[in-house]
């Protein structure tokens, strides 16, 4: 925190003695939460680009101005369906970085982040790959099998997540032994050297056709698996979440089982919404009848609309809370994919009370504007203010106010950093409340990239995926400064605001000058924006392979759902 803090140039203030004055109240520092949003490839990859900058091991991110560091001072990294990938991936693979990720080859890291081939193909066989096309698809038949023959229920979700862990897990069948709750025993986790990994995750019962805003919000971190909503208002510890609770417990007689969190069936469970990859299965080429077979074997026992649903069974809220929890009486816990509620930044484990945190940095790669290419509009930060207002189920969270989404576009809310909730002073807490994080909103847009890919685009090359990482690099440092030479000092001065609040600091000129160029002062145009939102190139376009307007082509496994979901993903 030192170091980042004293490199970020805020002017007319001694931010290391600021924070060395305050080093041994803990509770007076500030308390940083990134949140990655969902939105498949494109939000894995822009997503990494935001972590790139923000990562002290990125090359030339320490220098003065640079923002390298802000990912080692954070406490909490969210992330949700496809920036779930980004996060469980780096994790899975001993916190690795972005940066190493690229830089590595197949020989050394096989089919890691090898997006070029979709889960259709799977990986290239070589390196540490050792299966041809043939031999994938009977591998995914044969450990989602295994699953069953050891008595537990198997869903779509299964081989989905299999089938992403060859893309994600730097290990030989993508890693059919590592499991979430193992990121625990990582020595840069236990030393504190990395924030804690939060998945999340929505729960849906079968035949629950529409996710609202007071769906029960799960979340996935290396120890628990559970809700702080009041519909549950509890946790499971994940490395035992494959054994039968009862009302809280394993009773005597039952056996501690280990290995049901398997990395891939978190991950897959927090983006269960790409299991419509799976149901195009029928009419690819060279799939083994052995994996046909099991697939219709799992679709004939559902319903169409419940081809999304993750199923953890035994249910480890069983005989839990059973006034308020609506799985007390299931043997099976249904997740699905954590955007389903118009959530899609992982924001709701960060603004809960017991965990403090002053800041959140909102990674936003969702493909909200209908009327345009796909860009961000403030959906899921307005469906998680909407949420906090609702008092069945907010228990405590608040959440600074947010307009509608018009008002981000005609504003150009949605086209630069824009911050929320500046003022600790406008919110009126009860005696249990505590003022909200401050929100830096950072949505995608085409700095040096069209980086709007489709959400369902089964496929990137490893040029595109380069160029959308460094898309993501630029929207978070604005360019290194390109745009404004001042915003790594507004970064600063975001993260001392609700500490300063607390210990009574007054912030420099330059602070009050940040918040009065990116805080929102409430204004609202509500009208429908004129014609389509397409935003232009901010400081260049980079050249790629293999690369058009991406952004207005949708896949067929995807197409069935675009309409009622457009504007969540």
């Amino acid at each position: 925190m030192t170091n980042l803090l004293s490199r970020l140039n805020i002017s007319g203030f001694d931010a290391v003695g600021y924070i060395n004055n305050n080093a041994h109240n803990a509770s007076a520092l500030p308390n940083i939460g990134i949140a990655v949003s969902g939105g498949g490839y494109r939000a894995c990859t822009n997503g990494a680009g935001a972590l790139a900058a923000f990562d002290n091991r990125t090359a030339n991110s320490t220098e003065s101005g640079m923002l390298g560091g802000l990912l080692q001072a954070s406490t909490y990294l969210a992330g949700l369906s496809g920036g779930g990938w980004l996060v469980g991936s780096l994790y899975v693979n001993n916190f690795t970085s972005v940066q190493a990720i690229q830089n590595t080859t197949t020989d050394v890291s096989g089919s890691l982040w090898q997006f070029g081939n979709s889960i259709f193909e799977g990986p290239d066989k070589g390196g540490i790959q050792v299966l041809d096309s043939a031999d994938y698809y009977t591998t995914l038949a044969d450990e989602v099998g295994d699953k069953k023959d050891a008595g537990y229920d198997t869903s779509i979700t299964d081989y989905w997540g299999r089938a992403l862990s060859f893309q994600l897990v730097n290990a030989s069948n993508g890693g059919p032994a590592y499991t979430f709750s193992s990121i625990a025993d990582d020595p840069d986790f236990q030393t504190g050297n990395s924030p804690m990994p939060i998945l999340v995750s929505d729960g849906r019962s079968p035949g629950q056709l529409i996710v609202s805003n007071n769906a029960t919000v799960y979340e996935f971190n290396p120890w628990e698996l559970g809700s702080f909503d009041p519909t549950l208002f509890g946790f499971a510890p994940l490395r035992y979440v494959g054994s039968n609770f009862s009302g809280g417990s394993i009773p005597d007689k039952e056996q501690c089982v280990r290995g049901f969190d398997n990395a891939g069936f978190v991950m897959g469970t927090s983006s269960s919404l790409f299991n419509q990859f799976f149901l195009q299965i029928n009419d690819t080429a060279g799939v083994p009848s052995i994996l046909k077979s099991a697939l219709n074997s799992i679709l004939s026992s559902v319903s169409a609309d419940d081809n999304d649903i993750a199923s953890w069974e035994p249910n480890p809220f069983f005989g839990f809370n059973n006034d308020t929890n609506e799985n007390a009486n299931s043997n099976q816990l249904t997740l699905v994919d954590g955007g389903e509620d118009l959530q899609n930044i992982p924001l709701h484990p960060l603004i809960q009370p017991v965990r403090k945190v002053d800041v959140i940095f909102a990674v936003d790669s969702s493909n909200d504007t209908v009327s345009g290419f796909g860009w961000p509009n403030g959906t899921s930060l307005v469906a998680t203010y909407e949420r906090t207002s609702n008092a069945s189920i907010q228990n405590g969270t608040l959440f600074p106010s947010i307009p509608d989404q018009n008002t981000f576009v005609n504003l150009g809310l949605n086209n630069r950093p824009t911050f929320f909730g500046c003022n600790s002073s406008n919110f009126t807490l009860t005696h249990s409340a505590t003022v909200p994080p401050l929100i830096v909103y950072l949505p995608n847009q085409p700095y040096s990239f069209d980086a709007n890919l489709s959400t369902f685009d089964p496929s990137l090359n490893n040029s595109v995926r380069d160029a959308v990482i460094e898309n993501g690099y630029n929207v978070v440092t604005q360019a290194n400064g390109t745009r404004d030479h001042e915003w790594p000092a507004c970064v600063g001065c975001a993260i001392l605001s609700r500490s300063a609040d607390r210990t009574g600091t007054r912030l420099p000129q330059v602070c009050q000058d940040c918040f009065s160029r990116y805080c929102w002062d409430g204004t609202v145009n509500s009208t429908e924006p004129a014609g389509q939102y397409d935003p232009s190139m901010i400081v260049g376009a980079t050249k790629v392979a293999g690369a058009g307007r991406v952004g207005v082509s949708m896949v067929a496994a995807g197409a069935a759902l675009l309409t009622a979901l457009s504007l969540m993903i």
